[in-house]
C-alpha cells in the first residue's frame, strides 16, 4: 500500500500543494515549524479522521484563510494504491455558521468515518510519542483504540456502542442517587456495557500479545541484544480474577502466566465483567461513575522486569515506545495483507548509530515510508540516494537530487 499523489488545500500551513510520490522511502528536509510534520499529520489525518496535534478540526484550517475567507475550508485528498485496487479518499473540514463539520468522501461517496478507517492504514512515530510510556493511561487506550480500529471495523463498531452506553450508564448512576432510586434499572446497561465491553477486552489482550512478540524483536535490534522489552495488558479488572501484579518491583513475565496467554473465551469474560458490575454497585452509585471496564485499562512496557512506565531513562523509554510502534507495522501487515504508510518524525534525532542502522532497516522494508529531518546528514549518502527527497520551507516542497 502506498500513496502514489497527495493534494492540500488550506490544510495547516499548506496553501495549495499536490504532490505525487513514490513507493518506498521519501525524505522531507526542513528547518522547525516549515510544515514537515503538518503534511505527515495530513495523511495520518485521512487513515483515522483525527488529528494528532489539534484539539478542534478548525485548527486544521490556514489560519489566514480562517481570518478572511466567508466560508473558510480545509481539504486532504490522496490517491491510495494497493496491491489490488486503486482508490480516493477526501476530507474537507468546513465551517457551517458558528460550527465546523468534515465531509469525508471515498472515491467520491460521502463516508462516515466509520466507513474509511482501515482503508488507507498508517503508523506514526512522533518525537512526543515517548508520552505513550511515560504519559497517562488514557494515552495508551487511545493508541490501542486508533491500532485495532484501522485493523478490525467490528472492533471500532464495539468501541463506538460501548463509550455510548458508558455515557448513558453513568447518567443513570447519577440520577440514582440523586432520588434513591432502584438500582436493578442497571441490569440492562450492565448487559448491554459488558456484551461490548467484553468483545474490547478480548480483542485489546490478543493484539498486545502479538504485538509483544514482535516489538521484543525489534527492541533487541534497536538496543544491541543488551534489553528484552515485553509489552504486557492490564486490564481494570482481571480476566482471571487474580490479584494484578505489583508494578513497581522487578516482574518476570513467565511468572505472569496466564497474563501472557491467549484471552479467556468472550461469553467467560462477559460474565465476568457482570460480576464486577455488580459488585462495585453500591461504590458506582454513590460515586456517579463506572469505575470497571476497558475504559480503565492500561498496558505496561516492562524492559528487563522493570517498567518503563514508572522507571527507565529517556532512552529506555523511547526506544520501547519506537520499538511498538515498528512492531505495528507489521502487525497491520498480518491482519490486513497490506503494508501500511509508516510516518517518521524526526525519529532519527535522538538515536546512536547502531539504533538509526536498525531503523533504516526496517523503513527498507515498508512498502511506502515518508522521513522528516532538520538536517541531510542525519541519514547515510546511500539512503539518500535510494529515497526521494524534498526541501520543505514555508509549505511549499522542492524536489532536490542527492549529494
Amino acid at each position: 500500500m502506498y500513496i502514489s499523489q497527495l493534494s492540500l488545500t488550506n490544510y495547516r500551513n499548506y496553501s495549495r500543494l499536490t504532490l505525487d510520490l513514490p513507493s518506498g522511502p521519501v525524505l522531507l528536509r526542513g528547518d522547525n515549524a516549515n510544515g514537515k510534520t503538518n503534511l505527515l499529520e495530513a495523511i495520518y489525518f485521512l487513515s483515522t479522521t483525527r488529528s494528532v496535534h489539534t484539539r478542534t478540526d478548525q485548527q486544521l484550517i490556514n489560519w489566514i484563510i480562517l481570518r478572511q475567507e466567508t466560508l473558510p475550508f480545509a481539504r486532504v485528498e490522496a490517491t491510495v494504491k494497493t496491491r489490488s485496487d486503486t482508490f480516493k479518499i477526501a476530507i474537507t473540514v468546513v465551517r457551517e455558521g458558528n460550527n465546523f463539520r468534515k465531509d469525508i468522501r471515498f472515491n467520491g461517496a460521502k463516508k462516515r468515518a466509520m466507513d474509511i478507517i482501515g482503508k488507507l492504514n498508517t503508523v506514526m512515530f512522533l518525537p512526543e510519542d515517548i508520552e505513550l510510556v511515560t504519559g497517562s493511561p488514557g494515552i495508551r487506550r487511545r493508541y490501542l483504540d486508533s491500532t485495532l480500529c484501522q485493523i478490525n471495523p467490528d472492533y471500532c463498531a464495539a468501541l463506538s456502542r460501548y463509550n455510548k452506553v458508558l455515557t448513558q450508564r453513568n447518567a443513570l448512576l447519577k440520577e440514582l442517587f440523586k432520588r434513591n432510586g432502584n438500582p436493578d434499572q442497571l441490569f440492562y446497561w450492565d448487559e448491554q456495557l459488558a456484551r461490548d465491553g467484553a468483545a474490547l477486552m478480548v480483542n485489546r489482550h490478543n493484539t498486545i500479545l502479538d504485538l509483544d512478540a514482535v516489538a521484543r524483536q525489534r527492541h533487541r535490534e534497536l538496543s544491541g541484544g543488551r534489553e528484552g522489552l515485553r509489552l504486557h495488558y492490564a486490564p481494570s479488572f482481571d480476566l482471571y480474577r487474580r490479584p494484578q501484579p505489583n508494578y513497581q518491583l522487578p516482574l518476570i513475565m513467565e511468572e505472569l502466566v496466564p497474563y501472557s496467554t491467549a484471552a479467556p473465551p468472550l461469553q467467560e469474560v462477559r460474565e465476568t465483567f457482570r460480576s464486577y458490575l455488580i459488585n462495585a454497585r453500591s461504590e458506582e452509585i454513590s460515586r456517579g461513575v463506572t469505575l470497571v471496564g476497558p475504559h480503565r485499562d492500561d498496558f505496561h512496557f516492562l524492559v528487563d522486569g522493570i517498567d518503563m512506565t514508572m522507571y527507565g531513562s529517556r532512552g529506555q523509554q523511547r526506544t520501547a515506545a519506537l520499538s511498538t510502534k515498528l512492531a505495528e507495522v507489521i502487525l497491520m501487515k498480518q491482519f490486513t495483507g497490506e503494508t501500511p504508510v509508516l510516518l517518521l518524525d524526526d525519529v532519527m534525532s535522538e538515536l546512536d548509530a547502531k539504533r538509526r542502522e536498525q531503523v533504516i532497516n526496517i523503513v527498507d522494508q515498508a512498502g511506502q515510508a515518508l522521513l522528516t529531518t532538520t538536517d541531510w546528514e542525519d541519514f547515510s549518502l546511500d539512503f539518500r540516494q535510494r529515497a526521494r527527497l524534498f526541501s520543505v520551507a514555508m509549505g511549499r516542497l522542492e524536489l532536490v537530487q542527492p549529494d
